[in-house]
């Protein structure tokens, strides 16, 4: 077969050196004019401006997923993520993002409104690191993470593990006051159970693989009666969860399935380097309190052991720096309690409203206080994948019993000496980070914070939840 040129029939058989030089003749030939030349010309950028659309695009795409080398060092291999992939069920948005759209607070992935009123307590360079935190975002902090977790699969059949992204704290605050009933505080959660059985994955493990985290205790989700009066939803009760891990603020501590987790704290370190700045801060601080006590009286409860802590606090007003935790001083905009923390060697952590713990422990800790208990349960018992394992290493235990019957806690604080008080700081400055939820939605490089000790403190437990036989057995143990 041969190549016409310029018009002229041939009836040889051309060579490749040949054939070449004829389509560079007709090439040429064909931009003898100004028009085709320029044609040609848009031809080629073209073609340049798509692949340069289609580079951008892509590096967009792992943006949007935020898995980076920079992140990690190296994109997640296979070998890195086996048996770490996690699906993050896609639930209805009434079940998530409008709880949060009809909230009047700036949520802000979780983290509140920057803190620019801690300008001067802080140092500087990391004031960007503070928000006014609620203490009931980490539902919302952890569904962030989740969706951009190094270990995210979009396939579900390769799952080690299923997300359900249920802001059940959120849907319950609203009817948890006021006149509402039962089947008010229930509905919401009956109704994702109803959508989560729906699902594939699902079946089959009859939930045995799946986990969610809850904002607000435990307590709140363990209503025993269906009766109008009775506190909070029956949600962990409910028959379909009983095979399901809970990440919650403060679980039960017999509860196999349950792993409390650190209530979001005001910190949220953008690098490495906040992390490493701010226990420096903290570190060598002069402190010019020996304890510090944030609360105060509630006078419905006879015999209030808070009432007993603020009477010792005042009565030791030289030694004791006391703040009153109402809503005016703690998350509206005041700089009071952080000051107060900042400023004392020791602070008090008595028993919450509705639990053994409050957020304040955890605030106190990122302040570099060093926590005094007064009962067991309040950290000892649970947190234990946050907390170092010698409990005298970072705290004081004072036994609430001793207090009401007249032990002085100043008296027991001055025991101890500048040096050992000084060795316990350092041990809670060093556990530092894992209180925390650090601000990338991807965590830090080389640092882990506390939702990157919680999942996998949940896959561990997934696994022994395996090995116990107990996939697919809704009365397993």
């Amino acid at each position: 077969m041969s190549l016409p040129i310029s018009g002229n029939p041939s009836t040889e058989l051309e060579g490749p050196t040949n054939l070449v030089s004829r389509v560079k003749s007709i090439f040429l030939s064909y931009l003898s004019t100004p028009f085709r030349r320029t044609l040609v010309s848009v031809v080629i950028l073209f073609h340049v401006f798509l692949v340069s659309y289609l580079t951008r695009s892509h590096n967009l795409a792992l943006s949007f997923l935020s898995i980076s080398s920079k992140t990690y060092g190296s994109l997640p291999n296979k070998l890195a993520c086996d048996s770490r992939r996690i699906y993050v069920y896609d639930v209805p948005p009434m079940f998530n993002y409008e709880l949060i759209n009809s909230s009047d607070k700036n949520v802000n992935y979780g983290f509140g409104p920057a803190a620019n009123e801690f300008a001067g307590i802080v140092p500087e360079s990391i004031l960007p690191a503070w928000y006014w935190t609620d203490i009931l975002s980490g539902e919302v902090v952890y569904h962030r993470r989740m969706l951009n977790y190094k270990c995210r699969t979009m396939e579900p059949e390769s799952a080690t593990a299923f997300y359900i992204p249920f802001y059940a704290g959120l849907a319950l605050t609203k009817y948890l006051w006021g006149n509402h009933t039962w089947r008010e505080r229930d509905w919401q959660c009956e109704m994702l159970i109803k959508w989560v059985q729906q699902q594939k994955w699902w079946s089959r493990s009859n939930g045995s693989d799946h986990f969610i985290m809850l904002g607000r205790v435990t307590w709140d989700f363990r209503r025993l009666r269906e009766v109008d009066g009775d506190w909070g939803s029956s949600f962990i009760n409910m028959p379909a969860m009983q095979n399901v891990i809970r990440l919650s603020v403060e679980g039960d501590m017999w509860d196999k399935l349950e792993i409390s987790v650190p209530y979001p704290s005001m910190f949220h370190p953008r690098s490495n380097f906040d992390i490493i700045e701010w226990q420096r801060f903290v570190r060598s601080r002069r402190r010019n309190h020996l304890f510090a006590f944030i609360g105060d009286t509630r006078k419905p409860i006879q015999d209030d052991f808070q009432g007993i802590l603020q009477e010792q606090c005042l009565t030791e007003s030289t030694m004791c720096r006391h703040v009153d935790c109402g809503p005016e001083n703690y998350i509206d905009g005041k700089t009071t309690v952080i000051s107060a923390l900042l400023n004392s060697d020791f602070c008090l952590q008595p028993k919450g409203d509705e639990g053994f713990t409050r957020r304040l422990i955890f605030d106190c800790m990122v302040a570099g206080s060093i926590p005094v208990f007064f009962w067991r349960e309040t950290v000892y018992f649970e947190y234990e994948l946050f907390m170092p394992v010698e409990p005298e290493s970072y705290s004081v235990f004072i036994n609430s019993d001793d207090v009401r019957n007249g032990t002085d806690v100043r008296t027991v604080l001055e025991g101890y000496g500048r040096m050992e008080v000084e060795t316990m700081r350092k041990k809670v400055v060093e556990y530092l980070p894992r209180f925390v939820y650090t601000k990338p939605s991807q965590g830090l490089e080389k640092i882990k914070d506390a939702f990157d000790i919680a999942i996998e403190g949940m896959l561990s437990k997934y696994k022994a939840h395996m090995e116990r036989g107990r996939i697919g057995n809704l009365n397993g143990t």
